[in-house]
């Protein structure tokens, strides 16, 4: 005698179907075993399923009982099998209607009391299984707002397996879920009209913001960086839904949706300190999720002091950086998370950080060997992948107490927004919505440069013996500058400014 329910697995963002056996043998010595590559907790679910179906005044089949999950050459792992390794045991011995278990997938962590606990990635996987045309999805309570997400699908929240069950049965009803979805103003946590003068960097964060484009600053201590880092996520332009729904599939497969709000409706802004861990930044672990790249995704990494980080560690940037997502290989197979992010990195001139300081007493003490050394920790082809290069010099004194502030994160972000709209109309034909997406045949066909503009750009080849990439990197840049400026074509205007952001550091 078995039963049959079924499940989804989660490899990264993508689901992979389970169909769970359970199959009794009575007469022989009792025994509980759970097969099909699970995993430590898996294992550890015969304790928590035995005692949740006791609890909840149910029979567990005597003699041996077999949870089979299939297919077996898949890893199945973590406690999302509870509710359906449970409902497959009581199934054995109390009959419940076959209608709601061929269109249904289960999900959900079991206490031993039968209590429902929440589970991670219900996001992605109520999207997989409307994908998989199931009618409905049973899950716990805390997990519902999640799950109401995705619309079209039946969502079944219980609070515990007893009321599980008794809907099954048909002996009660449980209303759908409505979503409800906090329509809050992102708030603007650093005004950009706090920043004291550095004029050219603030428009070069616009530009940033604009176009999706990689920024380095390079300054002294004090003239502002981190506070202008800070300052950009207010002037970032809105998510679009399926941005939101792309980055809150992410959070929710990381655990780290808030229990308050469901859905991540701000585009993310990971500050990472220069002790973290490769694996903590692209992801992988074990069970491989989603690392810091991918939890900035349509969003921010913002690396402070970026010198200061191991270089094997900045390495494992370059990869992410050109591609725009992240591959995790382990023995047992890959796992590809997107990571579309701006990078904004500081870094000092120097050890001191005095170097070349302007409006300030302080000078520089280190030796020469000292500074090469410090500069190197950013490779070459590391540097080649910002778009932007700055080097900031700290503010003056006579504008530093200059009580008049700059221009506000509110403004600025109405102008960004408007540039995004210009290249969202272009690129609607393309599966790219930013500037710093395109790549080289895109380039060549919407990016269209003028005899003076090309005459610029060779010129700068020559002089700033710019690479391959660097050359296109500025086209884009050219594009997004002409974008906020609106106007339809690259002119040489646009050009010249683009390269003055390409300084070295």
């Amino acid at each position: 005698m078995s039963s049959k329910i079924y499940s989804i697995e989660l490899s990264g963002l993508d689901g992979n179907l389970v169909e769970i056996e359970v199959d009794n043998r009575s007469g022989c010595k009792p025994a509980f075993p759970i097969v099909g590559l699970p995993d430590a907790a898996m294992q550890e679910a015969r304790e928590r399923v035995f005692s949740a179906v006791k609890n909840s005044k149910y029979i567990f089949p005597r003699g041996r009982v077999v949870a089979n999950l299939a297919p077996a050459d898949l890893r199945k792992t973590g406690a999302r099998y509870d509710l359906a390794i449970a409902i497959g045991a009581i199934r054995l011995y109390q009959r419940i209607p076959e209608h709601h278990f061929q269109e249904t997938i289960f999900l959900g962590e079991l206490a031993l009391n039968g209590r429902t606990r929440p589970i991670s990635g219900i996001l992605a996987s109520v999207e997989f299984a409307k994908k998989k045309g199931f009618k409905a999805v049973i899950i716990p309570k805390e997990n519902a707002a999640e799950a109401a997400l995705i619309p079209d699908i039946k969502i079944v929240p219980v609070g515990s397996l007893r009321e599980a069950v008794e809907y099954l049965a048909d002996e009660i009803s449980i209303l759908p879920v409505i979503p409800k979805i906090k329509n809050e103003k992102s708030p603007i946590k650093v005004d950009m009209a706090l920043v004291k003068g550095q004029a050219q960097a603030k428009r070069a964060l616009e530009i940033a913001a604009a176009g999706g484009h990689n920024i380095l600053l390079n300054g002294s201590p004090g003239s502002g960086k981190t506070l202008m880092a800070k300052a950009f996520q207010g002037i970032l332009p809105k998510m679009s839904h399926d941005e939101v729904l792309e980055v809150t599939k992410i959070y929710s497969v990381a655990g780290l949706l808030p229990k308050s709000q469901p859905l991540i409706s701000q585009r993310p802004f990971r500050i990472v300190h220069h002790t973290a861990s490769a694996i903590s930044i692209v992801g992988g672990g074990n069970v491989p999720g989603p690392g810091e790249i991918s939890l900035a995704h349509r969003g921010v990494l913002f690396m402070d002091e970026i010198a200061e980080f191991p270089v094997q560690v900045l390495e494992v940037l370059r990869q992410p950086m050109e591609d725009q997502i992240i591959t995790i290989s382990r023995a047992r197979g890959s796992i590809t998370y997107p990571a579309q992010f701006i990078l904004i990195a500081a870094m000092n001139p120097c050890p001191c950080g005095y170097l070349n300081a302007e409006n300030t007493t302080k000078t520089c003490n280190c030796e020469r060997w000292r500074i090469e050394r410090y500069k190197k920790r950013l490779s070459g082809p590391l540097l080649d992948r910002f778009d932007m290069q700055l080097n900031i010099q700290p503010v003056p004194h006579n504008k530093l107490m200059n009580q008049e502030k700059g221009e506000n994160s509110l403004s600025i972000q109405t102008r960004v927004e408007l540039a995004v709209q210009i290249q969202q109309e272009r690129f609607k034909e393309f599966s790219i919505q930013r500037n710093a997406e395109m790549d080289n045949k895109l380039i060549n066909k919407v990016c269209d440069l003028d005899k003076k503009s090309q005459a610029l750009l060779e010129m700068a080849i020559k002089k700033y013996d710019l690479s391959a990439r660097s050359y296109f990197r500025m086209i884009k840049l050219a594009r997004t500058i002409a974008d906020l400026d609106g106007s339809k074509n690259i002119t040489s205007a646009h050009v010249a400014e683009a390269l003055q952001y390409r300084l070295k550091t």
